[in-house]
C-alpha cells in the first residue's frame, strides 16, 4: 500500500527522472520532451518551495508525485506525474486527495490545474469543473503550462484507467483533444473542508454504522408495515452512508463483496470493517449482535460513536444509554402534527400553513369523514400512525371514492389499524412539491441545521431525493430552515437526541405545509451525508441524488451485479459524475432493483447520470445469458479478506488503529 510523504531536496534528480518518463509514456517524440526538459527540472530548491510531496510504496519505491503551489486564497496544482509501472494502480487518485487535502489546511479557496488533454478525463472523474481554456493556452501550444511547471501524471481512473500528470498534463485513458501537443485545458476545483455539522454529528471522527431498520420500525407494531421486514433489511444497506466516513458496517444482509469495495473507493474510504449476514428473518439486528459477545465487545469497546438508523431499547442497551420509552413520541404522525400546531400558535412563521388532520375512532367513523369529505368536492389523505417512506399512506380524490363503490370500499383495501385523516394540499403548478428540512439534536441538546432537500414522491410513496446548492427553492427556502429549526429545539427540550427530519408540502400559494417528523436517519440523511463527503474529496458544491429503487432488467447474482456497477461508475466517470450502488441486495429478488446515488457538480451533469444509470440497468438482461444462479443464503461473514489496496475489509481489528 502507496502513502504520501514529503519529498527530499537529495531526491530531485531521481523525480526529475520520473517526471519525464511518465512525460514519455503518452507518445511525445524526443524533440518535443527535449524541448520541456527544461521547464520540467525539478532543482533541490523546488522541493520545499514548490511543496513537492512523494508516493511511496512499502519497499521504498517512489510511485509518483504532485506540487502544490501559490499561496491562499488561490493556489496550483503544478505536478502531478506516476511512474509508468504504477499506471492504473490508484496513486494518481491518492496525490491528487492529497493536494486537496494541503490546500484545505492552506486555506486553498481555488484551485487550478492545466491539464494535457490526455488528462482532461481523469480531473473530470476526480470532480474538477472546466474552466476557459484561454489561460492554459498561454503558455503556448507545447503541452506545457503558463509558468512551465510540470505535465504528467500516471493517475488512475478509479483503481484502473492511465495517467499523466498535472498542470499541462497528460493522464488519463480518456483522451481528448487535438493531440499530444494540443492546447491545455483549464480546470478549477475548490478545495473544502468538512462541513461543520458533519464533523458535530460524530465528533469529526469514524464511527460504527448500525442498520437496524428492521428493528427499528417494529417497535412502532404498524399495520402497514411488512411483518417479515425484507424491505427494511434490504434498506439497511444505507448503513454505509450514515455518517461521511464510518469505521464499521453492521448489516443484517448479507451484501456483495464487490459493493463494499466501489463504495468504499468512490468515496475514498479504507479500513472499513464490515460484519453483515447477521439476520436471516425478523428485526432484530443489535439482538444479534449482542448474542455474539465478541462482536459486541469488539464494536462497542473502540471508543466510537455508534450510529443507528434509529433509536431502539435494544440499541441503548447496546451504547450503554439511558432508554426514554417517550423520546420516539414525534414519530406519531398525530403527535408530530399537534407539535406543529403549538409551534405555529407562538407566531413567527408566516411561510407556514399547517393542514387540518382528524384522528377517526374507527373504521366506519373514517369512511364518514372521507364520504362528507369526498361529497365536497375534498381530496384527502390517509395516515397510520407510524408508516415510513409512504407506507401506510394513501391520498384519495372524490373520483376515487366514486369508482370505488364508496368510502367503505376505499377503506378495506387499507391495512388494518389507527387512521387519521387529513386535508390534501393542492401543489404548485411548477417547481417541486415535496420538501424536506434535515438536522439533528447532539448529546449536549445543540440542534445542528443541516438543510433542506427536494424529495421525489410518487403518489404518496417516497421515491428518492436531490441535495445541493440551491435545490430547495428560494421563496420556501427562509420559512423551511426557520420551522425546521424551531421543530429542533422542541425536539431537544422533550429530551430527544439524534438525527430528525420534517417534511413538508408546498402549496399553490407560497407556502409550506408540514407534514410529519422522522426521528431517524432517512433517504435525504444518506444524501447530504454522502455530499459532505464528496464535497470534502473532490471540492465543493456537489449535487448529490438517491434513488431508491433503479429497475434492473435482469437478476443479477453477486459477480455480475459487481461488473455491472463497476461499468456504471467508469460510464458516470466520463460525465464528471460520481456513482455509488446504495442498496445491492435486491438485485436477485424475484423483481429486481438497485438503489444508487448519483453526484456531479452540475444539475445537468446530474440528471444525465441518472439517466444513463436508469438506462444501463434496465437493459443488463440482454448482456447475460444462460440460466439465474439461485440466490445465495445469508450468513453472518466477518472480517472478510481484503482486494489487495481496496477492499473495505481489512483484517482483524483494523478498524481501531484507522481511527
Amino acid at each position: 500500500m502507496a502513502e504520501v510523504r514529503a519529498a527530499r531536496a537529495d531526491e530531485a534528480e531521481a523525480l526529475t527522472g520520473l517526471v519525464m518518463r511518465s512525460k514519455a509514456h503518452w507518445g511525445y517524440d524526443a524533440a518535443f520532451l527535449a524541448a520541456c526538459a527544461e521547464e520540467l527540472r525539478i532543482r533541490p530548491a523546488d522541493v520545499t518551495a514548490r511543496r513537492i510531496v512523494v508516493a511511496e510504496n512499502g519497499r521504498g519505491d517512489v510511485l509518483g508525485l504532485a506540487s502544490l503551489e501559490g499561496a491562499p486564497p488561490r493556489a496550483e496544482l503544478g505536478l502531478l506525474f506516476v511512474e509508468p509501472s504504477a499506471i492504473g494502480q490508484g496513486v494518481g487518485r491518492m496525490l491528487y486527495r492529497d493536494v486537496l487535502r494541503r490546500a484545505v489546511e492552506l486555506g486553498v479557496r481555488r484551485l487550478l490545474i492545466d491539464a494535457d488533454p490526455h488528462a482532461a478525463g481523469f480531473y473530470r472523474a476526480m470532480g474538477a469543473v472546466a474552466a476557459s481554456a484561454a489561460g492554459a493556452a498561454a503558455g503556448g501550444g507545447d503541452g506545457v503550462g503558463p509558468s512551465g511547471d510540470g505535465i504528467g501524471e500516471g493517475l488512475g481512473l478509479g483503481d484502473g484507467a492511465g495517467t499523466g500528470e498535472g498542470r499541462g498534463s497528460d493522464s488519463d485513458s480518456d483522451s481528448e483533444g487535438s493531440g499530444p501537443a494540443g492546447a491545455l485545458v483549464r480546470f478549477e476545483v475548490a478545495p473544502a473542508p468538512l462541513a461543520g455539522w458533519a464533523r458535530a454529528w460524530t465528533g469529526g471522527g469514524r464511527a460504527v454504522h448500525l442498520g437496524n431498520v428492521a428493528e427499528f420500525n417494529a417497535q412502532f407494531a404498524d399495520a402497514s408495515l411488512d411483518r417479515e421486514q425484507r424491505p427494511a433489511h434490504h434498506y439497511a444497506a444505507l448503513a454505509a452512508f450514515y455518517s461521511p466516513y464510518p469505521a464499521a458496517l453492521v448489516l443484517p444482509r448479507a451484501v456483495p463483496e464487490g459493493w463494499a469495495a466501489l463504495v468504499c473507493r468512490q468515496l475514498g474510504w479504507t479500513g472499513v470493517e464490515v460484519y453483515d449476514g447477521l439476520v436471516d428473518r425478523g428485526p432484530g439486528l443489535v439482538d444479534a449482535v449482542r448474542a455474539r459477545p465478541a462482536l459486541a465487545a469488539l464494536l462497542t469497546g473502540a471508543g466510537l460513536p455508534l450510529v443507528p438508523w434509529g433509536r431502539t431499547r435494544p440499541f441503548a442497551e447496546l451504547a450503554g444509554r439511558p432508554w426514554r420509552p417517550g423520546e420516539l413520541r414525534y414519530e406519531s404522525k398525530s403527535a408530530s402534527h399537534a407539535l406543529f400546531g403549538r409551534i405555529l400558535a407562538e407566531g413567527g412563521h408566516p411561510g407556514i400553513v399547517l393542514p387540518a388532520q382528524w384522528r377517526a375512532g374507527g373504521r366506519w367513523a373514517a369512511a364518514r369523514l372521507l364520504s362528507a369529505r369526498a361529497r365536497a368536492g375534498e381530496s384527502s389523505v390517509l395516515k397510520s400512525e407510524h408508516g415510513v417512506g409512504g407506507s401506510g399512506t394513501t391520498v384519495v380524490t372524490p373520483d376515487e371514492v366514486r369508482a370505488a363503490g364508496g368510502a367503505r370500499a376505499v377503506l378495506r383495501r387499507l391495512p388494518r389499524g389507527p387512521l387519521l385523516v387529513e386535508e390534501y394540499v393542492s401543489g404548485p403548478a411548477e417547481g417541486p412539491r415535496d420538501l424536506t428540512y434535515d438536522g439533528f439534536v447532539d448529546p449536549r441538546g445543540r440542534v445542528h441545521e443541516v438543510g433542506g432537500a427536494v424529495m421525489e414522491v410518487d403518489g404518496a410513496a417516497y421515491r428518492g431525493a436531490t441535495v445541493g446548492p440551491g435545490v430547495v427553492p428560494a421563496w420556501s427556502e427562509r420559512a423551511l430552515l426557520g420551522f425546521g429549526a424551531a421543530v429542533g429545539r422542541e425536539l431537544a427540550a422533550s429530551g430527544y437526541r439524534g438525527w430528525f427530519d420534517v417534511d413538508f408540502v408546498a402549496d399553490g400559494a407560497g407556502r409550506l405545509a408540514p407534514t410529519e417528523t422522522n426521528l431517524r436517519l432517512t433517504g435525504p440523511s444518506v444524501a447530504f451525508m454522502v455530499a459532505a463527503r464528496l464535497d470534502a474529496l473532490r471540492g465543493a458544491g456537489h449535487f448529490v441524488r438517491i434513488a431508491d429503487r433503479v429497475e434492473l432488467g435482469a437478476r443479477l447474482p453477486d459477480a455480475q451485479l459487481d461488473e455491472v456497477c463497476e461499468a456504471l461508475a467508469r460510464d458516470c466517470a466520463e460525465l464528471g459524475a460520481v456513482f455509488v450502488p446504495a442498496i445491492p441486495t435486491a438485485a436477485f429478488a424475484p423483481l429486481p432493483w438497485l438503489g444508487v446515488l448519483v453526484a456531479a457538480h452540475s444539475r445537468e451533469v446530474l440528471d444525465a447520470a441518472e439517466a444513463l444509470v436508469r438506462e444501463r440497468a434496465l437493459a443488463v438482461g440482454a448482456g447475460f445469458g444462460g440460466p439465474a444462479q439461485p440466490e445465495p443464503t445469508p450468513q453472518a461473514r466477518t472480517r472478510r479478506q481484503p482486494q489487495p489496496g481496496q477492499s473495505s475489509k481489512s483484517k482483524g481489528e483494523a478498524f481501531l488503529r484507522e481511527t
